[in-house]
């Protein structure tokens, strides 16, 4: 098993096809993205060449939180497309859809041509993330979100996303205690905190019944 499967094979149980095919649609995201970087700041320098680990990998994990009744994510911030990319990739051909909301119009351009090159379910916003709620995109079943701003400001965002049912899933580095803590003084949830796969500082918040304090 080369490298490019090594860093997929842990999540193959989720996985809508073989670790092959989706691996090799990884491989034509990954070519795009190297091209595109030339032109538009996707991700650091110093971690393209460590695509499959660092961002591929890393939203690969995600998909251990999905639930089989889920059906719409929308992802805030997606930039270079982490992690909604690669998890429209892994789920390729079942009901779940993913809406992407991204500012920068040149990122959006790149998404939109990832989406379509791969037959990818996703339709990409090119507006703020505070800019979007349920009366746009129906009833949310995951808001996501990676390295784009701080718990308390993802809480502003996903707010108007949430439903009663609605989960958000976070990306979070060593600060996310701290994080939380913030969190808590403006706004009441439910979190599960996981250890991330690929970060030993890292983990994804699993937030739930999201709403703001009384006061």
């Amino acid at each position: 098993m080369d490298a490019h499967h090594e860093a997929i094979a842990p999540y193959g149980e989720y996985l809508s096809r073989p670790v092959i095919d989706v691996a090799a649609d990884l491989e034509s995201y990954a070519e795009l993205l190297r091209k595109w970087q030339k032109i538009q700041n996707l991700v650091s320098r110093e971690t393209l060449d460590a695509v499959w680990t660092r961002h591929f990998a890393d939203s690969l994990q995600v998909l251990r939180l999905l639930q089989p009744s889920d059906r719409v994510v929308v992802d805030l911030g997606s930039g270079g497309g982490f992690p909604a990319l690669p998890l429209a990739i892994a789920l390729k051909n079942t009901p779940i859809r993913f809406i992407l909301v991204e500012p920068n119009g040149r990122k959006v351009s790149f998404l939109r041509t990832v989406a379509r090159e791969l037959g990818l379910a996703v339709t990409v916003e090119s507006r703020r993330s505070n800019e979007l709620d349920s009366r746009e995109t129906g009833p949310v079943d995951v808001v996501s979100a990676r390295a784009l701003a701080s718990l308390s400001e993802l809480c502003v965002m996903a707010a108007p996303l949430f439903g009663a049912q609605t989960r958000a899933i976070f990306h979070k580095g060593r600060e996310h205690l701290e994080e939380l803590a913030e969190s808590r003084l403006v706004w009441d949830h439910d979190v599960l905190i996981i250890p991330s796969d690929t970060d030993p500082n890292g983990v994804l918040l699993e937030l739930s019944n999201l709403s703001l304090k009384n006061r």
